[in-house]
């Protein structure tokens, strides 16, 4: 479905049922160079399950217009405003990586908005190395490249996946050619300067769960803990053998976690 936030197109998937504002809402954050397809599957769960859907693209993301915005409290504010264009009074959150970050934002500074959280691959800081903000400057498939085999668990390099055929590595890089030039630099650059998650945390109110990645390079399962202690009454849920990218790596997983 196409909404218009802040004055820009939105696009946003449904999980495909038309989104129903009366429904409890479940709304899907995507991290840093992705889009609304990084839930495809489990969009579709929870459209099938009695919940209203919408996975946004972000500003400059996947189908949506605008200019990619360059900090988390920007990226919160507007997804206030999502919710607001789309009738929601309240929702769910469930964002990954970046989007865990936005997702918590989001309950600090909106929380009458958010009636629970998710926060899946995260952690209280997501420093990025040089390397990678370097190459992200310059639109480097070097920057794809670190992203796509730092984001995967080694059993990834196995072929591990349940759809049959499906190359992880390719499927990640191929949204991240997508992007358009300089998205993910300053996705990435908003993660690595984002000092408020531990504030925010302290002021959750709504139930919330981590869910964490045992393998996971990028934002390691004991960094994700440490953001678990500062939430009142969080709960924590940890993948055997996952990486970064639960959601393709561990899908069944994640949607038991997500149920929980």
């Amino acid at each position: 479905m196409k909404l218009t936030v802040n004055g820009a197109e939105v696009f946003a998937a449904n999980g495909g049922r038309e989104f129903d504002k009366s429904l409890p809402a479940v709304v899907f954050i995507h991290g840093a160079g992705f889009d609304h397809s990084t839930w495809a599957l489990h969009t579709r769960w929870f459209a099938h399950h009695g919940f209203g859907v919408l996975a946004p693209d972000l500003p400059g993301h996947g189908r949506s217009a605008g200019p990619s915005l360059s900090t988390i409290a920007e990226m919160a504010d507007w997804t206030a405003a999502l919710l607001a264009a789309a009738g929601v009074a309240k929702a769910h959150l469930i964002g990954h990586s970046m989007g865990s970050l936005i997702s918590l934002e989001t309950a600090a500074r909106h929380p009458d908005k958010v009636s629970a959280l998710s926060l899946i691959g995260t952690a209280a800081t997501m420093t990025v190395g040089p390397d990678l903000l370097k190459a992200a400057e310059a639109n480097s498939q070097d920057a794809n490249d670190m992203v796509s085999i730092w984001g995967l668990g080694f059993n990834a390099e196995l072929g591990g996946s349940l759809a049959p055929g499906l190359w992880m590595h390719g499927g990640a890089q191929a949204v991240l050619k997508s992007c358009e030039p300089g998205v993910l630099f300053r996705d990435l650059s908003a993660c690595n300067s984002y000092a408020n998650a531990l504030t925010a945390a302290a002021s959750v109110k709504v139930p919330t769960t981590l869910i964490l990645g045992e393998r996971d390079m990028m934002t390691p399962a004991k960094a994700g803990k440490a953001l678990a202690a500062a939430i009142p009454h969080a709960k924590t849920v940890v993948v055997p053998g996952a990486g970064h990218m639960i959601m393709a790596e561990r899908p069944d997983e994640l949607l038991a976690a997500l149920r929980g």
